[in-house]
């Protein structure tokens, strides 16, 4: 996709996190991403890879 992620954008991944929401935030960009659930405040570490496949819409900070 070549997307290009920076801390502090939002994404839309295209599972729901099991509060209901199904944007995050970035909070670390690297090897690995760091995510804050937008709905519940929950943060998780995912795969660079798992991020990039599972991405349905990127939204720059404002």
């Amino acid at each position: 996709m070549g997307l290009n992620y920076e801390v502090g954008d939002f994404v839309k991944l295209k599972k729901q996190h099991p509060c209901g929401s199904n944007e995050w935030e970035i909070l670390r960009v690297g090897a690995d991403f760091r995510l804050k659930c937008m709905g519940c405040g929950h943060q998780v570490m995912l795969s660079r890879r798992l991020v990039e496949k599972n991405t349905r819409d990127l939204r720059k900070k404002a």
